[in-house]
């Protein structure tokens, strides 16, 4: 028994596949980059999760971040959220617009990843009312390791989602 697929048939369920994919890879490479970046700030400094999603709520809040307890730690994590979201929708839309984002996911997942990490840490977050921190040089290079992990990660599970589906 065959399965024949049209990359033109049910367009709905194709666009309910996506929709499902990036809600999903965005709560999962959210929660990953979370657990990561808790995990090297307490295993080699003992900064507290807590710190590490008031650190991001303070993009907005600045210094007042550090006084508000879990209501800005929760700021935080919808923020990180957001940001992940934002990171999966413009790969995608971006993907329906050039297909060679899902031709050769490797390749443009690496990129994005490397593009990701240099707007976060050169433009949004310079931009941003958080408070300037020193540069670890441990940090960012693992920072620069994780954010093509997350390229990739969006980048093939892009390709993933925007595959025909089978005919029933």
């Amino acid at each position: 028994m065959s399965t024949t697929f049209d990359s033109a048939a049910p367009e709905p369920r194709r666009a309910q596949r996506i929709v499902l994919f990036a809600v999903l890879v965005t709560l999962a490479l959210a929660s990953a980059d979370l657990l990561f970046a808790c995990t090297f700030w307490f295993s080699r400094y003992h900064v507290p999760p807590l710190r590490i999603l008031q650190n991001i709520a303070a993009g907005l809040l600045g210094r007042r971040a550090f006084l508000g307890g879990g209501g800005t730690a929760a700021l935080g994590a919808l923020l990180h959220y957001a940001i992940m979201g934002a990171m999966v929708s413009v790969y995608v839309l971006a993907s329906r617009r050039s297909r060679a984002l899902v031709a050769r996911p490797w390749r443009y997942g690496s990129l994005y990843g490397l593009v990701l990490f240099v707007v976060m840490n050169l433009i949004v977050v310079p931009l941003s009312a958080a408070p300037k921190a020193p540069v670890v040089p441990s940090w960012v290079v693992s920072s620069v390791v994780v954010h093509v992990v997350i390229g990739l990660v969006i980048a093939l599970s892009t390709c993933w989602a925007m595959r025909p589906v089978p005919q029933a």
